[in-house]
């Protein structure tokens, strides 16, 4: 059972991973010139798309953005106004603030869909991999609603190996009884900071 400091902790990363992804999606579809009910489709595969994928593979009904509407609701209404907010502060966003949205989502969703697999008695290397596609998953949908080849598989910069590392990190504190709020934390910063430093530095991976 989940202890109840990291039940409240994995609730916070959820929605900061939701709207980390949302904006994401918001930031895509207006590069796209998409309207308001496209902006909101991007947003909603973008937001739900890894955490639906966590849901299937452990078997958790409803699924988390069914039994939280909240979730469905504010991206809804965020929807409506992002085509008018986003062009408005078009010089502010870039392909930048694309990574550093989608490095966030990344983290979080990577770590939390690890903690929940390994609470749902998973084998540590199989909680590793749900939790890889519980993060990279979002970014993939999104890419491909938008008809783009996903950025994980023509961005040779590491992506969906940081996420493993970080939560092959999360495994191996947790099997050291590491305090396991500290973890999430620690294993989400990492995936975070490897993300956004092998971007910088352009760190590739060997063709």
């Amino acid at each position: 059972m989940i202890h109840p400091r990291l039940t409240f902790a994995l609730s916070i990363m959820e929605a900061l991973a939701i709207f980390a992804y949302a904006i994401s999606g918001f930031i895509e579809a207006r590069e796209r010139r998409l309207d308001a009910v496209g902006t909101f489709l991007v947003a909603m595969a973008t937001a739900f798309g890894g955490g639906t994928v966590r849901d299937v593979l452990l078997e958790r009904r409803p699924f988390y953005w069914v039994q939280h509407q909240g979730y469905v609701i504010a991206i809804f209404v965020m929807s409506l106004f992002a085509p008018v907010v986003l062009r408005a502060t078009s010089r502010l966003i870039s392909q930048r603030a694309l990574l550093v949205a989608d490095a966030i989502g990344l983290g979080l969703f990577s770590v939390s869909g690890t903690s929940m697999a390994l609470d749902a008695e998973m084998p540590r290397f199989t909680s590793v991999m749900i939790g890889v596609l519980a993060g990279v998953f979002g970014g993939v949908i999104r890419d491909v609603v938008c008809n783009e080849v996903p950025l994980l598989l023509r961005d040779s910069r590491p992506y969906a190996t940081c996420a493993f590392v970080g939560c092959a990190l999360y495994v191996g504190l947790d099997y050291l009884q590491f305090d396991n709020v500290y973890a999430v934390l620690i294993a989400t910063g990492f995936i975070l900071l490897a993300r956004l430093v092998t971007f910088r530095f352009d760190v590739r991976l060997p063709h």
